[in-house]
């Protein structure tokens, strides 16, 4: 609390009908229930209403895959309690946050968006990360929708139904951390936990114009996720704003006593965003950007848009901006390929050989069938390439602090009607979706995607900052100066719900 700078209830609660759109932050609820003006659960009974309202959407477009109404109530009546007694946890009492369904949150099961994994794992305690979160009070409103496996960066999910962008529900949220995002986007819940093996934090939080952090690896214990055998993958915070991504990074953090010994982290720290020394900091940061590749995109909307913000932050904070040449990207998409295919299916060889592979919708089988192909020596040779590319990239990390793109290459796509009973494989779409993100999983650099505006049809656009191993902090601080920077009035979602306010 003390890296942040002082809250000022007076501007955050103005009754100007007015005022442009703001999402609510986590303080603004802690406010409020110390305050009086809500309760816990006085906002739980508005956000059970909502989501029992998506559930009988027709098609449907769940939010959530596992959700126990009288759960979140008993959560909720226990934080309103503290409240009442002046006992309250910490700033993290009584905020909502949704779990994604490949975390394990106790006792709701963990199915990886398939209809069968919870019959072979079965849930006996929290994830570390969803632990220290329930020691701070957290009230949980239950497992959040997902691509099946998290092997798909849309969201689409046949299984359960497919979440809708609330900025337009004819587009995908992107994935597979597409529930959490959504949810986070449509104001229901202040934070939630995703996964990130292949930018499954940063595509939907780009696509639904909210920030996303994908820790180094090892930064936070990925102990109960469904992936927690892998080089790749981690879990973090998705929020509306960098303030509340770190207020749940700080909460989650903290490494696997084995990633300890093996990675060796610098001490977790957060910026001083209260100090006046922070635009000092900012203007001796030096950022890459590899002209050639930031353009690469499907809509000038997308480079121009980034372009735009690189700018604002050189002409405001004084930020260097150099140019950088990222080799054998190629390499580094098939490594990544070969990486997360191979553990991803070694977990899963016993039970697909045990007949649950039928059970997968048609897009994951067809990932099985690839990532089945897969032999010893490729993924050897991707380890190879894995040492290789990481000199490279240390090598720029001598020149520059961060390095910049956009997020994605495309905003949300649309969804195909046909693609929501039997799902899609759509490697063009995907290729613009993971186009920037490769490096931060193969390599386990940290990584956050900020909103930075809209395109033509009012789609959220998102800049991703990419730092060198344990730069969390520089990464926040940055993206807390492009948040401010970013003058223009957020675009209110379309699919939007204010269950703070009382009236």
């Amino acid at each position: 609390m003390n890296c942040l700078p002082p809250y000022n209830s007076a501007s955050c609660w103005n009754e100007d009908l007015a005022s442009p759109f703001r999402y609510w932050k986590i303080r603004d609820y802690a406010h409020a229930y110390r305050s009086q003006f809500v309760t816990p659960s006085m906002v739980a009974e508005k956000i059970i209403s909502v989501i029992e309202e998506f559930n009988k959407k027709d098609p449907p477009m769940p939010l959530l895959i596992s959700f126990d109404a009288e759960e979140v109530r008993k959560q909720a009546a226990a934080s309103t309690k503290r409240f009442e007694e002046g006992s309250s946890i910490s700033i993290l009492d009584g905020i909502f946050i949704a779990i994604k369904d490949d975390i394990d949150l106790y006792p709701h099961p963990s199915k990886g968006g398939t209809t069968w994994m919870h019959e072979v794992r079965p849930v006996e305690e929290d994830a570390v990360s969803v632990s220290r979160l329930r020691s701070c009070g957290v009230i949980f409103v239950g497992k959040a929708n997902m691509h099946e496996f998290g092997m798909g960066t849309t969201g689409n999910n046949p299984n359960y139904g497919t979440t809708r962008n609330p900025h337009a529900v004819d587009r995908y949220t992107g994935g597979s951390s597409s529930g959490p995002a959504a949810i986070v986007a449509s104001g229901l819940c202040s934070a939630a936990l995703g996964t990130d093996g292949g930018g499954s934090i940063r595509i939907p939080s780009s696509l639904c114009g909210v920030v996303g952090l994908k820790t180094t690896y090892g930064r936070t214990n990925i102990k109960g996720s469904l992936y927690d055998y892998g080089t790749v993958e981690v879990i973090g915070p998705i929020a509306s704003s960098v303030e509340d991504v770190m207020l749940v990074y700080a909460a989650i953090l903290g490494s696997n006593p084995a990633n300890r010994i093996s990675l060796n982290p610098s001490p977790p720290c957060l910026p001083n965003l209260s100090s006046c020394d922070n635009a000092d900091a900012l203007g001796s940061l030096r950022l890459g950007k590899y002209t050639a590749w930031f353009n690469d995109v499907q809509s000038t909307d997308v480079s121009d848009t980034c372009e735009d913000m690189l700018n604002l932050l050189s002409k405001t904070h004084g930020c260097e901006m150099v140019e950088i040449v990222i080799p054998e990207m190629q390499e580094m998409r098939t490594a990544h390929l070969l990486s997360i295919g191979s553990e991803f299916i070694h977990s899963l060889i016993p039970d697909i050989e045990d007949g649950k592979g039928v059970r997968l919708s048609y897009d994951s089988r067809t990932n099985v069938a690839l990532f089945r192909s897969f032999i010893a020596s490729d993924y050897i040779a991707a380890q190879c390439l894995r040492r290789r590319l990481m000199y490279h990239h240390m090598e720029i990390f001598k020149k520059v602090d961060v390095i910049v793109t956009p997020t994605t290459g495309m905003t949300a796509p649309k969804i195909p009607s046909g693609a929501l009973s039997y799902g899609e494989t759509n490697l063009q779409v995907t290729g613009y979706l993971m186009r920037f993100i490769i490096a931060a999983n193969l390599l386990g650099f940290p990584a956050i995607s900020i909103p930075v505006g809209y395109d033509k049809h009012g789609l959220p656009i998102g800049l991703q900052l990419i730092s060198r191993p344990w730069g969390e902090a520089t990464l926040l601080r940055l993206a807390s100066a492009v948040e401010e920077l970013y003058a223009k009035p957020k675009k209110r979602p379309a699919s939007f719900y204010d269950v703070l306010k009382t009236k």
